[in-house]
């Protein structure tokens, strides 16, 4: 994990609409007009369209070629943006069932990844919480989350943040029935039971060993999430993060970071349709100015980290 620990984000989020991709394109070209060289990996195999964002319609290779063996790197199926620094590899969703890659698949995919010569991948994951969008963002060592005002994407981003929690716990403890069926109590408490949180659940913890509670503090504390909170139209609605923040905490033990905001802008929700020629005419609006102190803040940030604590636990798709 050494290898990609200062440059591998992945970006997700609990459900559709909330601007993921489009946080993540515009994110990258920060980055890459910053002097960072960039390759933005759409990782939604079932609905890819970061493609079409950055003006390539029909993509000559996508992750479905590396995936199915017909090129033997993945640096065959990186294709140049029209931004500088900045490349992409095209999600996989012309093929059926690519969506749900097998173990192995999913293993050389991740393997190939920490291979890519960048200063930053961004991977943009597809929406919900399956096994393959979860293990993708847990493999990653910085994660991102983005939720939108709404009290819908408020409530899904908490679901979609319980939900890498509890797969990353089931993972390490998965040869250990008697911590699994606490773990499981946990995820889906029934009304009336008393393990309704993190917290009861490291007391009930106290009935095993003091091993096994010291490997649940490590999985809390080595999920490492920070927040962005896209299309603000108010400036009051800034602080909706922090409800994910205080129910994360109180509920889950995870202490979760703000990354940034970004306003809604007019000119760039308008440039949809026409993103390509957008990013090339390089006007700044209120959200690139966001943007661009998300990428500095993500450039501090590698550049301060360190490396992962001795005994901590593997996230689940690196094994």
């Amino acid at each position: 994990m050494d290898e990609i620990k200062n440059k591998l984000w992945a970006v997700g989020g609990g459900k559709g609409g909330v601007g993921k991709s489009i946080v993540t394109l515009m994110t990258g070209v920060s980055l890459a007009r910053l002097g960072n060289k960039v390759i933005l990996v759409d990782a939604d195999l079932g609905g890819s369209n970061l493609h079409t964002l950055v003006g390539i319609r029909y993509p000559k290779y996508t992750l479905a070629d590396f995936i199915s063996k017909k090129v033997e790197t993945i640096n065959e199926v990186i294709l140049s943006t029209p931004i500088e620094n900045m490349n992409i590899i095209c999600g996989a969703d012309d093929i059926l069932g690519m969506a749900n890659p097998k173990y192995t698949q999913k293993t050389r995919l991740l393997n190939h990844l920490k291979k890519l010569d960048a200063d930053f991948i961004l991977l943009d994951l597809g929406a919900g919480t399956s096994f393959t969008t979860i293990d993708f963002f847990l493999y990653a060592p910085n994660k991102i989350v983005v939720l939108t005002p709404q009290i819908t994407s408020i409530q899904n981003a908490y679901g979609f943040i319980k939900a890498s929690l509890f797969r990353y716990l089931n993972d390490v403890f998965s040869k250990d029935d008697q911590a699994l069926a606490l773990i499981k109590s946990t995820s889906a408490p029934v009304d009336g039971e008393g393990l309704d949180s993190i917290g009861k659940l490291f007391e009930a913890f106290k009935a095993l060993d003091e091993g096994r509670r010291e490997m649940l503090l490590n999985c809390i504390n080595d999920l490492k999430i920070k927040l962005i909170v896209n299309m603000l139209k108010d400036a009051r609605e800034k602080n909706v993060s922090n409800i994910v923040k205080s129910v994360a905490k109180n509920y889950l033990g995870i202490t979760i970071e703000d990354l940034g905001v970004v306003q809604f802008d007019n000119i760039l929700s308008s440039s949809i349709n026409n993103m390509a020629a957008f990013l090339t005419r390089k006007r700044e609006g209120l959200a690139g100015i966001n943007f661009y102190g998300i990428a500095q803040d993500i450039i501090k940030s590698s550049q301060k980290a360190t490396p992962l604590s001795a005994g901590a636990p593997e996230t689940p798709a690196a094994r």
